[in-house]
Protein backbone atom coordinates (compact mmCIF):
# COMPACT_ATOMS: atom_id res chain seq x y z
CA UNK A 1 0.00 0.00 0.00
CA UNK A 2 1.16 3.19 -0.98
CA UNK A 3 1.78 5.83 1.92
CA UNK A 4 -0.36 9.05 2.26
CA UNK A 5 3.42 11.12 1.73
CA UNK A 6 4.28 9.27 -1.61
CA UNK A 7 0.51 8.83 -2.90
CA UNK A 8 -0.78 11.20 -6.27
CA UNK A 9 -1.47 14.71 -5.05
CA UNK A 10 -5.10 14.60 -7.04
CA UNK A 11 -6.88 18.06 -7.55
CA UNK A 12 -9.50 20.09 -5.84
CA UNK A 13 -12.28 19.45 -8.05
CA UNK A 14 -13.82 16.77 -10.15
CA UNK A 15 -12.14 16.22 -13.04
CA UNK A 16 -15.25 14.68 -15.16
CA UNK A 17 -19.40 15.90 -15.48
CA UNK A 18 -21.58 13.67 -14.00
CA UNK A 19 -25.17 12.86 -15.05
CA UNK A 20 -26.22 12.31 -11.61
CA UNK A 21 -28.68 9.48 -12.75
CA UNK A 22 -28.51 5.64 -12.33
CA UNK A 23 -29.26 4.56 -15.61
CA UNK A 24 -31.02 1.23 -14.29
CA UNK A 25 -33.00 2.67 -11.48
CA UNK A 26 -33.69 6.14 -12.20
CA UNK A 27 -32.47 7.80 -8.72
CA UNK A 28 -30.13 10.13 -8.47
CA UNK A 29 -26.39 9.20 -7.59
CA UNK A 30 -25.45 11.36 -5.14
CA UNK A 31 -28.81 12.17 -3.76
CA UNK A 32 -30.95 13.43 -2.27
CA UNK A 33 -32.72 10.27 -1.11
CA UNK A 34 -35.97 9.04 0.08
CA UNK A 35 -35.96 10.46 4.40
CA UNK A 36 -34.60 7.08 6.08
CA UNK A 37 -31.64 5.69 3.24
CA UNK A 38 -28.85 4.86 4.90
CA UNK A 39 -25.68 4.20 3.09
CA UNK A 40 -23.06 1.20 2.92
CA UNK A 41 -20.00 1.16 0.58
CA UNK A 42 -18.59 -2.17 -0.34
CA UNK A 43 -15.09 -3.39 -2.24
CA UNK A 44 -14.72 -6.76 -3.85
CA UNK A 45 -12.65 -6.12 -6.74
CA UNK A 46 -13.41 -4.61 -10.11
CA UNK A 47 -16.44 -2.24 -9.41
CA UNK A 48 -18.01 -2.79 -12.62
CA UNK A 49 -19.47 -6.33 -11.61
CA UNK A 50 -20.21 -5.42 -7.83
CA UNK A 51 -22.29 -2.44 -8.60
CA UNK A 52 -24.47 -4.77 -10.96
CA UNK A 53 -25.12 -7.38 -7.82
CA UNK A 54 -26.38 -4.58 -5.70
CA UNK A 55 -28.70 -2.67 -8.21
CA UNK A 56 -30.91 -5.91 -8.72
CA UNK A 57 -31.56 -6.57 -4.98
CA UNK A 58 -34.95 -4.92 -3.90
CA UNK A 59 -34.94 -1.98 -1.55
CA UNK A 60 -32.09 -0.87 -3.13
CA UNK A 61 -32.07 3.28 -3.86
CA UNK A 62 -29.00 3.60 -5.76
CA UNK A 63 -25.86 2.17 -6.34
CA UNK A 64 -22.49 4.40 -7.45
CA UNK A 65 -19.42 2.68 -8.43
CA UNK A 66 -16.20 4.95 -7.04
CA UNK A 67 -12.57 5.24 -4.98
CA UNK A 68 -12.63 4.83 -1.39
CA UNK A 69 -9.94 4.17 1.89
CA UNK A 70 -7.47 6.28 0.11
CA UNK A 71 -5.77 9.43 0.26
CA UNK A 72 -5.65 11.14 -3.01
CA UNK A 73 -8.53 13.66 -3.78
CA UNK A 74 -10.69 13.77 -6.84
CA UNK A 75 -8.65 10.28 -8.40
CA UNK A 76 -8.88 9.10 -11.73
CA UNK A 77 -9.66 5.39 -12.91
CA UNK A 78 -5.90 5.59 -14.60
CA UNK A 79 -4.59 7.04 -11.03
CA UNK A 80 -6.23 4.62 -9.15
CA UNK A 81 -5.31 1.74 -11.21
CA UNK A 82 -1.51 2.68 -10.48
CA UNK A 83 -1.94 1.73 -7.40
CA UNK A 84 -0.40 5.40 -5.66
CA UNK A 85 -3.36 6.64 -4.59
CA UNK A 86 -4.18 4.10 -2.24
CA UNK A 87 -7.69 3.52 -3.27
CA UNK A 88 -10.26 0.42 -3.48
CA UNK A 89 -12.46 0.32 -6.22
CA UNK A 90 -15.62 0.50 -4.48
CA UNK A 91 -19.23 0.55 -4.66
CA UNK A 92 -22.01 2.75 -2.94
CA UNK A 93 -24.89 1.35 -1.93
CA UNK A 94 -27.73 3.47 -0.77
CA UNK A 95 -30.61 1.69 0.56
CA UNK A 96 -34.19 1.47 2.28
CA UNK A 97 -33.61 -0.46 5.47
CA UNK A 98 -37.27 -1.15 5.99
CA UNK A 99 -36.87 -2.93 2.69
CA UNK A 100 -33.89 -4.95 2.73
CA UNK A 101 -31.62 -5.92 6.01
CA UNK A 102 -28.02 -5.14 6.39
CA UNK A 103 -27.74 -9.03 6.46
CA UNK A 104 -28.93 -9.64 3.02
CA UNK A 105 -26.56 -6.97 1.60
CA UNK A 106 -23.57 -8.19 3.97
CA UNK A 107 -24.85 -11.92 2.59
CA UNK A 108 -24.61 -10.49 -1.51
CA UNK A 109 -21.04 -9.30 -0.16
CA UNK A 110 -19.66 -12.20 1.17
CA UNK A 111 -21.16 -15.20 -1.56
CA UNK A 112 -20.04 -13.26 -4.90
CA UNK A 113 -16.18 -12.49 -4.37
CA UNK A 114 -13.27 -13.89 -3.24
CA UNK A 115 -12.68 -12.59 0.38
CA UNK A 116 -9.29 -14.62 0.90
CA UNK A 117 -7.40 -13.08 -1.57
CA UNK A 118 -5.33 -9.73 -0.08
CA UNK A 119 -5.70 -7.42 -3.29
CA UNK A 120 -6.79 -9.75 -5.83
CA UNK A 121 -9.63 -10.75 -7.44
CA UNK A 122 -9.28 -13.42 -9.99
CA UNK A 123 -6.32 -12.32 -12.62
CA UNK A 124 -7.25 -8.27 -11.12
CA UNK A 125 -4.02 -7.42 -9.13
CA UNK A 126 -3.49 -4.78 -6.86
CA UNK A 127 -4.54 -3.07 -3.78
CA UNK A 128 -7.20 -1.40 -5.82
CA UNK A 129 -8.99 -4.71 -6.07
CA UNK A 130 -8.92 -5.36 -2.16
CA UNK A 131 -11.56 -6.79 -0.68
CA UNK A 132 -12.95 -3.95 2.35
CA UNK A 133 -16.14 -3.07 4.03
CA UNK A 134 -16.94 0.66 5.05
CA UNK A 135 -19.63 0.81 7.36
CA UNK A 136 -21.58 4.14 8.48
CA UNK A 137 -23.89 3.03 10.65
CA UNK A 138 -23.23 1.04 14.33
CA UNK A 139 -25.57 -1.85 13.04
CA UNK A 140 -23.54 -1.94 9.89
CA UNK A 141 -20.55 -2.25 12.19
CA UNK A 142 -21.80 -4.63 14.05
CA UNK A 143 -23.55 -7.18 11.18
CA UNK A 144 -20.08 -6.41 9.39
CA UNK A 145 -18.04 -7.96 12.28
CA UNK A 146 -20.50 -10.62 12.81
CA UNK A 147 -20.83 -11.93 9.71
CA UNK A 148 -17.25 -11.84 8.84
CA UNK A 149 -16.80 -14.35 12.05
CA UNK A 150 -19.92 -16.39 10.44
CA UNK A 151 -18.13 -16.35 7.23
CA UNK A 152 -14.89 -17.70 8.18
CA UNK A 153 -17.03 -20.68 9.73
CA UNK A 154 -18.24 -21.70 6.36
CA UNK A 155 -15.00 -20.85 4.89
CA UNK A 156 -13.28 -23.08 7.45
CA UNK A 157 -15.09 -25.93 6.93
CA UNK A 158 -14.93 -25.76 2.77
CA UNK A 159 -11.22 -25.83 3.23
CA UNK A 160 -10.93 -22.49 2.07
CA UNK A 161 -8.12 -19.69 3.92
CA UNK A 162 -8.83 -16.63 6.27
CA UNK A 163 -10.68 -13.86 5.08
CA UNK A 164 -8.56 -10.82 4.34
CA UNK A 165 -11.42 -8.22 4.09
CA UNK A 166 -10.63 -4.15 5.38
CA UNK A 167 -12.97 -3.51 7.87
CA UNK A 168 -13.24 0.46 8.58
CA UNK A 169 -16.14 3.37 9.62
CA UNK A 170 -16.63 5.86 6.50
CA UNK A 171 -15.45 8.09 8.43
CA UNK A 172 -11.95 6.50 9.23
CA UNK A 173 -12.38 5.26 5.19
CA UNK A 174 -12.15 8.69 4.10
CA UNK A 175 -14.32 10.60 1.30
CA UNK A 176 -16.30 8.24 -1.56
CA UNK A 177 -14.88 9.73 -4.80
CA UNK A 178 -17.52 8.93 -7.50
CA UNK A 179 -15.93 7.36 -10.90
CA UNK A 180 -16.30 8.71 -14.03
CA UNK A 181 -19.08 8.64 -16.10
CA UNK A 182 -18.46 5.78 -18.16
CA UNK A 183 -18.14 3.64 -15.26
CA UNK A 184 -21.37 4.04 -13.75
CA UNK A 185 -23.48 0.71 -14.41
CA UNK A 186 -21.16 -0.05 -16.36
CA UNK A 187 -22.91 -3.30 -17.78
CA UNK A 188 -26.05 -1.66 -18.43
CA UNK A 189 -23.99 0.30 -20.81
CA UNK A 190 -22.26 -2.70 -21.89
CA UNK A 191 -23.85 -5.72 -20.98
CA UNK A 192 -21.89 -8.37 -22.54
CA UNK A 193 -18.55 -5.83 -20.42
CA UNK A 194 -16.19 -7.71 -18.27
CA UNK A 195 -17.26 -8.84 -15.02
CA UNK A 196 -15.35 -11.28 -12.48
CA UNK A 197 -18.18 -11.92 -10.08
CA UNK A 198 -20.61 -14.11 -9.18
CA UNK A 199 -21.74 -17.05 -6.61
CA UNK A 200 -18.59 -18.30 -4.42
CA UNK A 201 -20.36 -21.61 -3.75
CA UNK A 202 -20.24 -20.61 0.21
CA UNK A 203 -23.39 -19.50 1.69
CA UNK A 204 -23.84 -17.45 4.45
CA UNK A 205 -25.83 -18.86 7.34
CA UNK A 206 -29.28 -18.51 7.98
CA UNK A 207 -30.43 -17.01 11.65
Amino acid sequence: MVSADAALPGRAQRPFHLSGTHTVLGTPLEGPWPEGTQVLYVAMGCFWGVERIYWQLPGVVTTAAGYMGGFTPNPTYAEVCTGRTGHAEAVLVAYDPATVTIRDLLAAFWENHDSTTADRQGNDIGTQYRSALYWTTPEQESEARATLEEYQGVLTAAGRGRITTELRSADDAGTFWYAEEEHQQYLDKNPYGYCNHGPNGCALPQR
